[in-house]
């Protein structure tokens, strides 16, 4: 990955839904907006080892069988990196209240309500709902 900001993002998948995070009205960057569970890479670490880092310490699941998806983020310096899985150990759970303040699973169509991050993660996650994975 270039250097600045390296994000990795996890698009966990059941049943026709996605679960996305919502951002914590006071966070300093994008605050109050619908995303992906993820974040920055640590020094050293791959992009999908980081992706199931952040799934285990943000929603305290165990993900596997991770698919890179393409994601085009286009805010400059961040180099983000997105997965899909509809596998996983555990059950989502917000356990990083200071960064999001909701979580909730969404279908293609609830979509179109939420506002995100950035208008390419939402064709990323319709994407990823049509790739029709399974474990």
């Amino acid at each position: 990955m270039s250097a600045g900001v390296r994000i990795a993002v996890v698009a966990l998948v059941a049943h026709d839904r996605v679960l996305l995070v919502h951002r914590h009205p006071s966070r300093q960057s994008f605050p109050d907006l619908w995303d992906l569970p993820g974040g920055h890479l640590e020094d050293g670490e791959d992009c999908s080892d980081a992706a199931a880092r952040e799934c285990l310490e943000e929603l305290g699941v165990g993900v596997k069988n991770l698919l890179q998806v393409p994601v085009g983020l286009a805010i400059p310096g961040v180099d983000a990196r997105a997965f899909v899985t509809s596998c996983w150990s555990g059950s989502p759970a917000n356990l990083e209240p200071d960064e999001h303040d909701d979580l909730g699973w969404f279908t293609a169509e609830e979509l179109v309500g939420l506002t995100m991050v950035h208008p390419s993660t939402r064709a990323a996650v319709e994407g990823a709902l049509e790739l029709g994975i399974s474990c």
